[in-house]
């Protein structure tokens, strides 16, 4: 009982690799390449898939965008700089059969075809373009790298350069550019600055002036209409009085006025002063004055106290 249930247990074991050998299961993301007594018979999957033990041999292609770390390599560029550049290459496969058949090991084979396609790409660009256009250079790589590996069923799908190290002592020389470049914005800066300031001010004081300016003109305007009304209103003032005085003057006969100059002469003589002045109006106001009276009374006064009769 003892050796057969060894024997039953081997048999099951023996069944069981068969079985696994015959029987695959192939995931979604992966295909078989099948050789069959070493012609290629076909590719299988996904799904449950039969290989025939000793007569056909499988091989797993894996389908998924996988990537391949490029280590770090040094290129010389176009202007003879040493560059120390390390960069990732994504790739799928999208041909199991060329994968298999058309290269022994298909990511060893990407590997060595990517870092000389670097150098040819780095040999034609100058350190300057190396460090200010890196996608450029990711698509002048991608491009050449999938011209080479589309014929072992690869699609190159992007290509990323991480890190580009220049020698020591350009970064130093480009330490000191930089420098150098920060300071002359910072003065542009600085200068543009002062400018603007400056306009600043002067449209600030241009628009004072013209502020100050227009006030001044509208005062004087102010000040030139006022000073017009009062002398209308004095003129009219003036004209209402003389008009009034006319009025008033235009009603006094001439023994009104006489008595006034009367009264004026009498003024005069109650003052201290030995000389006056008697104008020459009051005379003849004096002359008609008396023809008037003698008139009334029967006869003329002549200037001399003469008494003339009436005819």
């Amino acid at each position: 009982m003892g050796l057969e249930y060894i024997l039953l247990i081997a048999l099951v074991f023996f069944l069981f690799i068969v079985l696994t050998s015959i029987i695959r299961i192939v995931p979604e993301y992966e295909r078989l390449v099948v050789l069959a007594l070493g012609k290629y018979a076909g590719t299988r999957g996904p799904g449950l898939t039969i290989i025939i033990p000793l007569l056909e041999t499988a091989r797993r292609v894996d389908l998924r965008e996988r990537f391949l770390e490029i280590p770090r390599q040094t290129a010389i560029s176009k202007d003879n700089t040493a560059i120390d550049i390390d960069f990732l290459v994504y790739y799928r496969v999208v041909n199991p059969k060329l994968s298999v058949l058309e290269v022994e090991n298909v990511v060893a084979a990407s590997l060595n075809i990517a870092a000389t396609t670097l150098r040819a790409v780095i040999g034609d660009i100058e350190l300057d373009d190396v460090l200010a256009k890196r996608e450029g250079i990711n698509d002048v790589l991608r491009v050449k790298l999938d011209e080479v590996t589309e014929r072992w069923g690869l699609k190159v799908t992007r290509v990323e350069i991480r890190e580009v190290e220049p020698p020591k002592s350009v970064q130093d020389a480009m330490n000191r550019q930089m420098s150098a470049e920060r300071e002359r914005r910072a003065t542009v800066t600085r200068a543009e600055g002062e400018r603007s300031a400056a306009i600043m001010v002067a449209e600030g004081e241009k628009q004072s002036a013209i502020l100050r300016a227009e006030g001044e003109r509208q005062s004087l305007v102010l000040r030139a209409e006022g000073e017009r009304q009062a002398q209308v209103l004095l003129a009219q003032g003036r004209a209402a009085a003389l008009e009034a005085l006319f009025k008033e003057a235009k009603d006094i006969d001439e023994k009104t006025l006489m008595l006034q100059y009367m009264d004026a002469l009498k003024s005069m003589g109650a003052s201290a002063a030995t000389k006056y002045v008697i104008p020459m109006e009051l005379t003849g106001l004096a002359n008609r004055l008396l023809n008037s009276i003698s008139g009334a009374g029967g006869g003329a006064v002549s200037t001399n106290g003469s008494t003339e009769p009436k005819p």
